[in-house]
């Protein structure tokens, strides 16, 4: 499913009109990025958490030459679903 899809049913079901519904949509992820920007946790009830998590540096390995190359320290961001999306994906 893409954005555009989620656009059309939301604008259906709705009955709003498809340039409206893509704006709020368009919106809310710019909101959620903003904050995940900041550092803050995103907390969805019955949906999930999005959060910045550390990852260290480490020791990589170049798998075509086999040498040694050091990967540094980045921010990622992890979800975990909440219990609502749970019951129903798993």
């Amino acid at each position: 499913m893409t954005k555009k899809d989620i656009i059309l049913k939301v604008a259906d079901e709705t009955n709003l009109k498809q340039v409206v519904v893509k704006k709020v949509v368009q919106k809310t992820f710019d909101y959620i990025i903003e904050a995940l920007v900041r550092g803050e946790k995103i907390e969805l009830r019955n949906f999930g958490v999005f959060k910045i998590k550390q990852r260290k540096a480490r020791t990589g390995r170049n798998p075509r030459t086999g040498q040694v190359v050091p990967v540094p320290p980045r921010k990622v961001v992890v979800f975990k679903p909440g219990l609502e999306m749970k019951k129903k994906v798993i």
